[in-house]
């Protein structure tokens, strides 16, 4: 088991004083995206084609293939990154990567239905702080 399996400081700035949930999706992605890179290749006879590299062969057209069809959405994808040439995105109002991310945690946030807290737990949690209320002399 080697390997970092956490990213620590998602949506910290000024060195962590600061929390930003425009920043939040935007290191939310980068972590997506650092994920599916570290995650490899799958190397089976499928993911490799090599009939169909042959039979297209050099200069050849891979993009009616069956196979393409198949794995095209195993690409990277990006929700908040515009790829799109200067023009398109001129065009779609030339917004930056902070506005999109922006614009999306208000979603998120106007978006989020949480889930209602069991009163059992509500009600343990209640006496858990009430209990270190005391022990601290609070109450």
């Amino acid at each position: 088991m080697a390997g970092a399996n956490q990213i620590y400081g998602a949506g910290m700035i000024e060195s962590g004083v600061t929390f930003d949930l425009g920043q939040l999706v935007m290191d939310d992605e980068i972590a997506r995206m650092i994920k599916f890179a570290v995650g490899g290749i799958a190397v089976t006879d499928e993911t490799m084609a090599v009939d169909d590299i042959a039979g297209v062969g050099a200069f050849g057209d891979f993009l009616s293939l069956d196979a393409t069809l198949r794995h095209m959405r195993e690409l990277s994808q990006s929700d908040l990154l515009d790829r799109r040439v200067r023009e398109d995105w001129e065009s779609r109002g030339a917004t930056d990567l902070a506005t999109r991310a922006r614009a999306r945690a208000l979603e998120l946030v106007e978006s989020h239905r949480p889930l209602p807290l069991d009163p059992d737990a509500a009600e343990q949690m209640r006496r858990i702080i009430a209990a270190a209320d005391r022990e601290k002399g609070v109450v």
